[in-house]
């Protein structure tokens, strides 16, 4: 059923772009550990990732650090088509051992989301802080914010959450000499009241771990990320991933990520920005259904027909539509994921 949610690029990968074709569109792909395989949910397997890095440095892509996207897009600047940033989750050994040096050789940034806890306890999977330093001292490192102990947001309160947050900023500060910008909520995992947290504490922007592409009027505290790993790694879904077009979409319902436990499914929808050529063709999935009923309302409002309750747990919605013309071969991708709290 999960495959059904990663359509297949169409046609022929993507040629060279020139700087001069402008987007204010950019995807930001996610990784956790390399090469290794005792944990294939997270892990990407290094043939994969080594021609993830070739297929970026083929000429068609501009990486720029996630830091660097955020900021051109909230300042009004456009961003070359085909703008790609990349992440990295939780400071697993595996990221100094592997990618780094595979990264740094190519000379593509990335922003490592440090838990601080996890480096603190000096864990044996965990990179020390002096091997932190040494990548952000080498350059094409950023850091970004990831909570201290990585606990389940949602399912905490503001006391302990702007506790998390202070420690861990303090903690960046200390090690490195920086505050982060950017934050990844760990799982994916958000609320309303964690997102008003997070953007009390200062960050410019925040990710999920919800597939799709966004652009500069998508909301900052909530953008997606496409999550690579062993089973989802393949070239034919990087090169759908990285060639992703964002869908742009506002009024989206249920509009709290976190859903009650043991609540009815809820009602779900979004309105397109603007009106998008062939939007008949427009397909959305649930993690927990496949393939969902969708009923158009005019031309820009989606809903969403959830037929069972959504289960204790993490929900995907993905909603992706062919591009056309120029943008040929290409989606359009809309994600969103939900947390459902669990019950006592």
């Amino acid at each position: 059923m999960l495959a059904a949610l990663f359509p297949i690029l169409l046609g022929s990968p993507a040629h060279a772009q020139s700087e001069s074709v402008q987007s204010d569109s950019a995807v930001v792909i996610m990784y956790h550990r390399f090469g290794d395989d005792r944990y294939p949910s997270t892990n990407i397997r290094l043939e994969q990732f080594e021609a993830h890095v070739q297929e970026l440095l083929s000429g068609g892509y501009t990486v720029l650090p996630i830091p660097e996207i955020i900021r051109r897009q909230q300042g009004g600047e456009s961003l070359p088509d085909r703008t790609v940033g990349l992440s990295i989750d939780d400071a697993y050994l595996s990221v100094y051992a592997e990618a780094w040096p595979r990264l740094r050789d190519a000379g593509l940034p990335f922003t490592l989301f440090v838990s601080t806890g996890g480096v603190d306890q000096g864990l044996a999977d965990i990179m020390s802080w002096d091997q932190i330093r040494e990548m952000v001292d080498g350059g094409g490192v950023t850091i970004g914010a990831h909570t201290r102990t990585h606990l389940h947001m949602p399912d905490f309160g503001p006391t302990r959450l702007s506790k998390e947050l202070a420690e861990s900023n303090a903690r960046y500060k200390a090690e490195l000499g920086i505050t982060p910008t950017v934050f990844a909520y760990p799982y994916g995992e958000a609320s309303s009241d964690v997102v008003s947290l997070v953007k009390e504490h200062g960050y410019t922007a925040a990710f999920g771990q919800h597939s799709g592409a966004f652009d500069s009027q998508d909301f900052a505290y909530y953008l997606p990320r496409f999550p690579l790993n062993e089973k989802f790694g393949d070239m034919g879904r990087f090169k759908t991933a990285v060639n992703a077009l964002a869908m742009s979409v506002t009024d989206i319902t249920p509009e709290n990520m976190s859903i009650p436990a043991s609540a009815p499914a809820p009602a779900m929808g979004f309105t397109l920005r603007k009106a998008l050529p062939r939007s008949n063709l427009l397909s959305c999935f649930l993690s927990h259904e496949g393939k969902a009923e969708i009923i158009r309302l005019g031309d820009t409002r989606i809903e969403v027909r959830v037929e069972t309750p959504f289960p204790a747990g993490r929900v995907r919605l993905n909603c992706t539509l062919p591009g056309s013309g120029k943008n040929a071969g290409r989606w359009h991708w809309f994600g969103q994921q939900y947390y459902q709290l669990k019950g006592e």
